[in-house]
């Protein structure tokens, strides 16, 4: 088994957060016995391109025992939990090729290195791995793949509308049970938690402002409002910027938001939603943090030319001090604050996302050959069985219908 991780060693310690994990991921367990039972993916060649967390490492263990082979990468080069690296590999021989802090040569040597296994079936998040094997003319054996979040869909729906996607992706950021969970729940408070590991400052009080109001935005903005923060949401969709209006937030341009913000949060999936222009603007010690996949929402590179000097104060909080003395300080280089200076999502809402992947991975390899290279949403009945497996996990027990209603529920005729 080839891989390349930080340190082996780490590995006990790396099991037992793997553990942990799974005492706070019962319905993707439920799902995990199931599959091992059943092996309905045994001998299937598998490589991901994921955050390499306590989470992700579930759901390879639970991809394992379905049968599968795995290789895996980092979808960041600050996310990957090296202590999981080192388990996946010693205790559940997965192939890993990861270590946080990678240079960006790193990051696609180790996707390249995925490669390696001529993998049948791909899971992403954020689309470099799809985007690799087609600029690269690599996905001859390919039958199917994933992707995990927004910014890889938005790249795949390009691709297919372009005519060059040339396998099947089920985009599993658009299942209900994740981007509704995931998106706002997830992100809304991995987002802050990595904020205050890295700055340790007080929100309540704070004038915060979230570009995007997205489900990441939405969740973000409802957070800082719940911790006490006057929110303020710079939107660029004229529905989305009415949604946020209604749910009583300030709403305004970057332009003038970036005059009186003392923390910025982008989520935009977009690129300078923080441009140097806005960076010109801001009062002395505003804090800039990212919660993007991407490292382009905050321009880094025009942060840094303004600045006369630059220092990192804490662990990941860069300070750059501008010609005038203002000091303007950058959370986690620009990356993915939640999973740079934090943990990443809690795994109660992973255990939903990564529910769906599992299942999503089951349906790819049992409907091979049968689908169009398009990009598909998660099958309804697969959302409707996670939501399900998860409302059993916390004791909930929903309604039924009875005969008569699903009879009336599909008449016509009936009215006042």
């Amino acid at each position: 088994m080839n891989y390349r991780i930080k340190d082996i060693s780490l590995a006990d310690q790396g099991k037992n957060q793997l553990e942990w994990a799974e005492i706070h991921m019962p319905a993707l367990i439920k799902i995990q016995k199931d599959l091992e039972r059943e092996k309905p993916l045994k001998g299937v060649r598998i490589a991901a391109v994921l955050h390499v967390t306590k989470e992700t490492g579930v759901l390879m263990k639970t991809l394992k025992l379905a049968g599968a082979d795995i290789s895996l990468a980092a979808s960041n080069p600050l996310s990957t939990q090296d202590d999981i690296a080192a388990a996946l590999v010693k205790y559940y021989d997965v192939s890993v090729f990861a270590w946080k802090g990678e240079s960006e040569k790193d990051y696609y040597d180790n996707i390249k290195s995925l490669l390696e296994s001529e993998p049948q079936i791909v899971m992403d998040d954020g689309g470099d791995l799809h985007a690799f094997l087609h600029e690269n003319g690599l996905y001859g054996k390919v039958f199917g793949g994933t992707e995990e979040t927004t910014t890889g869909v938005v790249r795949l729906k390009a691709m297919e509308e372009q005519g060059v996607l040339k396998y099947p992706v089920i985009a599993v950021n658009n299942a209900f049970t994740k981007y509704l969970f995931d998106n706002r729940f997830g992100t809304g408070q991995s987002a802050i938690d990595g904020v205050l590991r890295a700055t340790n400052i007080l929100i309540a009080g704070k004038t915060c402002v979230v570009a995007g109001y997205g489900w990441v935005g939405r969740g973000i903005a409802s957070r800082l409002r719940g911790l006490g923060g006057r929110v303020i949401v710079v939107e660029a969709s004229p529905l989305r910027a009415l949604e946020a209006v209604m749910e009583g937030f300030e709403v305004m341009n970057m332009r003038d938001a970036s005059k009186i913000g003392d923390l910025f949060i982008t989520a935009t999936g977009n690129i300078r939603a923080i441009s140097k222009e806005h960076i010109a603007n801001m009062k002395d010690g505003a804090i800039l943090a990212n919660a993007g996949h991407f490292n382009v929402e905050i321009d880094v590179e025009g942060l840094r030319s303004m600045a006369k000097s630059r220092r990192i104060v804490r662990p990941y909080t860069e300070e750059n001090e501008l010609q005038d003395g203002r000091r303007i300080y950058l959370l986690a280089d620009g990356r993915l604050v939640n999973l740079a200076a934090g943990e990443g999502h809690p795994s109660e809402v992973m255990d939903l996302s990564f529910s769906n992947q599992a299942l999503s991975i089951v349906h790819i390899y049992k409907n091979r050959g049968k689908l169009e290279p398009k990009v598909y949403d998660v099958p309804n009945h697969i959302d409707e069985q996670v939501a399900l497996l998860k409302l059993n996990s916390m004791g909930i027990e929903i309604e039924k219908l009875t005969e008569e209603q699903i009879e009336y529920s599909k008449q016509w005729k009936y009215g006042t």
